[in-house]
């Protein structure tokens, strides 16, 4: 895949909103805002921290998204990624179309299927089902895999139809809306692009059918063999449907290490020879001052003079 792929290397931040004031996000953010290098700035989606104690501080990300959204003017952003399985389809496709609105038209739409009733196909940290706890604690259903993904793509042709359609009626399996009615639209059409985040055979499916971009945890939570694997049978689906493999953008989460930038710039260098266009990489907090801009001098400038032709 990395011979054929004619998409220039992006990058992204990701700040984790776990234990982190809302002051120290905005300062990374608008720090990132004036770097040009830096394409995109990400979120997460979960309600309580997923690693540690359960009584840390977190904002909710859509909320948080929309706030950044007013404060930035350059960044594209989203979150990685959004659970299916929190916000009904209709209502998240209002505040998605909100944030656009608020934004200019910066937001990409990351989705994932959310909790469910196993480890699930798509997003999250690999071996692990932090949703259990998370969950519970907020009263939301976990539902089997197969029913997940189900509702993930009853929930991509809603948002699809009441992005673009004046009145939109739907009758699924899981959803049924009758009249809708969302204006203004988002900024971009036909809506903002579609990442589809995780690595189950049934998401990937998926992402051939819908998606814009692929997202997948990166190292230590996935090999690099594994998400070359991952990313051919992505490749499969493709020609199974008769899409160009080449259409779908490859980005990759990787979390940074402050101590050893040499070790990071060597695995995202490994991670563009595999084939993946976009890097977003994940702060731990807290967050150091200039942050963003370590991130250009330390990461991103290094690997761009190493990967790219001259």
């Amino acid at each position: 895949m990395s011979d054929q792929h004619p998409l220039p290397v992006t990058f992204g931040i990701k700040t984790t909103p776990m234990r982190v004031p809302y002051q120290d996000i905005l300062r990374v953010w608008q720090e990132a805002d004036e770097l040009p290098d830096i394409a995109d700035a990400w979120l997460w989606d979960h309600l309580m921290p997923i690693v540690g104690p359960k009584d840390g501080q977190i904002l909710e990300g859509w909320s948080l998204l929309s706030a950044l959204a007013a404060r930035t003017q350059r960044l594209r952003l989203g979150l990685l990624v959004t659970s299916n399985r929190i916000r009904p389809p209709a209502v998240l496709g209002k505040i998605a179309t909100t944030v656009d609105v608020i934004s200019g038209g910066r937001l990409i739409m990351g989705l994932g299927v959310g909790g469910t009733l196993q480890p699930p196909d798509a997003g999250g940290i690999a071996g692990a089902n932090p949703a259990v706890a998370e969950y519970a604690a907020y009263g939301l259903p976990l539902v089997p895999p197969a029913e997940g993904i189900a509702r993930l793509e009853e929930t991509i042709t809603i948002l699809r139809g009441m992005w673009t359609r004046d009145v939109f009626d739907f009758h699924g399996r899981y959803y049924t809306l009758t009249g809708n009615h969302n204006e203004p639209k988002p900024v971009q059409q036909p809506g903002p692009p579609l990442l589809i985040g995780g690595w189950g055979n049934r998401t990937l499916r998926l992402v051939a059918e819908q998606a814009d971009i692929w997202n997948i945890p990166g190292p230590p939570h996935n090999t690099l063999d594994y998400i070359t694997e991952r990313s051919a049978v992505l490749d499969d689906h493709c020609a199974a449907i008769g899409r160009d493999p080449r259409t779908i953008i490859r980005s990759v989460q990787y979390i940074v290490s402050y101590d050893d930038p040499a070790t990071d710039r060597k695995t995202i260098t490994d991670l563009i020879a595999a084939g993946m266009t976009h890097i977003v990489l994940s702060l731990r907090s807290p967050y150091p001052p200039q942050a963003a801009r370590w991130l250009t001098n330390e990461i991103i400038t290094p690997v761009r003079c190493t990967t790219e032709e001259p």
